[in-house]
């Protein structure tokens, strides 16, 4: 029988979506399952995108540039520059969601065996990207008990080899909702300029900072010129994650360049996404005030429940809609499955994600699970309640 590649034996199974026959068995027997474990909004997708799929009167649905519709990457150059992302519409180049974005920077910029330092715990499919690019992720721990914060620059100095090629950032990040702050990203800067390293940066979540905060991108840090790379996406922004657009945004232009050869070989992104993104611009600015009060009711009251429940702890996030919570249990994993499987309190249960998946040193995040607050106050509370009825029931737990 014909063998399975290397790069497809260690390529990881999605920890968010690994449990996911468990959920679908538990469903159709019946019991509801409050799925906290991905970061699907409930947020309804703005009216004005989604009326352009019906209005639309094509007769043939035809190739676009391989770097994107230029009408749309010339609106969405005058969009980062409402927001202080100085930038042409030549500078950026629109993927097949940001996850695209990553792998083709990732290709464009570092060799295979090269590595690329990522804070811990980090978006997972982090992991996935770098084993499809043969890149090695060196991690950084950053710490429950400061809340996630960038961990000491001279953590990440000491971990700088001939094979360090980049540092990747989330921010604000998920798994833990951090958002770093200017004097955070002014030492990225400084690490980068000295060791000649490019600073990727995924700022998906760039429009949803909370209690006052503000999002500082990597393209507005004076000196990053040619080491900034931005990945951006349109999934979380307006509820899109189904229209696949992501963008690449650099001032490099031989990392453009590059990244254009592997767009010219997929030929284009999609061409009916592009259009929903493109309207999407016009979306007014309610729209986005509204969303986030909502999140900030969902973070408040997930994070509070959390915090009430005995041997349960959650830093209150920043930014995102993601939290992590350490619980009084030995693996997660094990737990997440029980609580699909085996627990039900009144004929529901609760779907999260195992953090270890979040991390890349063996071991890490044991005990703990990442939570998205995507539904709505009601059903996160009840969900709260099923969460506090497992753990008391659990044969496992530590407490």
């Amino acid at each position: 029988m014909p063998k399975i590649s290397q790069t497809g034996k260690i390529m990881p199974a999605s920890p968010i979506r690994k449990l996911v026959p468990y959920a679908e068995a538990a469903k159709k027997s019946g019991v509801k399952v409050y799925h906290l474990n991905i970061g699907q909004p409930d947020i309804h997708t703005p009216e004005n995108a989604l009326a352009v799929l019906k209005k639309y009167n094509g007769k043939v649905v035809e190739y676009c540039h391989s770097a994107g519709l230029e009408t749309y990457r010339r609106a969405l150059a005058k969009q980062y520059q409402t927001i202080g992302i100085n930038v042409d519409y030549s500078q950026i180049m629109v993927t097949f969601g940001g996850s695209e974005g990553l792998i083709y920077v990732l290709m464009s910029c570092l060799d295979r065996g090269d590595e690329m330092i990522v804070p811990e715990p980090f978006y997972t499919n982090y992991n996935s990207f770098a084993t499809m690019a043969g890149v090695k992720i060196v991690p950084i721990k950053s710490t429950f008990e400061s809340g996630f914060a960038l961990p000491p620059i001279s953590e990440f100095e000491k971990k700088i080899t001939p094979k360090t090629k980049a540092i990747l950032i989330s921010n604000p990040n998920n798994p833990t909702g951090y958002l770093y702050s200017m004097q955070e990203l002014m030492q990225i800067r400084d690490l980068a300029i000295k060791y000649d390293l490019y600073v990727i940066a995924d700022e998906v979540y760039r429009d949803f900072c909370y209690d006052g905060t503000k999002h500082i991108s990597v393209m507005q840090i004076s000196g990053l010129e040619n080491h900034a790379i931005l990945i951006d996406s349109t999934s979380k922004r307006y509820s899109e994650c189904g229209i696949r657009v992501g963008f690449v945004v650099t001032k490099n232009q031989d990392v453009l360049d590059t990244i254009m050869k592997f767009a010219q070989a997929r030929l284009s992104p999609p061409y009916f996404g592009q259009l929903i993104g493109l309207e999407s611009i016009n979306t007014p600015k309610e729209y986005f005030d509204e969303v986030r009060t909502e999140y900030v009711k969902r973070r408040n009251c997930l994070i509070n429940g959390l915090n009430k429940i005995p041997g349960v702890s959650s830093p209150m996030p920043k930014g995102s809609f993601y939290t992590i919570a350490r619980l009084p249990i030995d693996d997660s994993e094990i737990f997440c499955r029980w609580m699909l499987e085996t627990f039900r309190f009144e004929n529901q249960t609760v779907m999260m994600a195992p953090a270890a998946g979040f991390y890349a040193t063996p071991g890490l995040g044991k005990n703990e699970v990442r939570l998205a607050y995507v539904i709505n106050t009601d059903d996160l509370q009840k969900a709260l309640v099923c969460l506090a009825e497992g753990l008391k029931e659990y044969p496992a737990k530590t407490i």
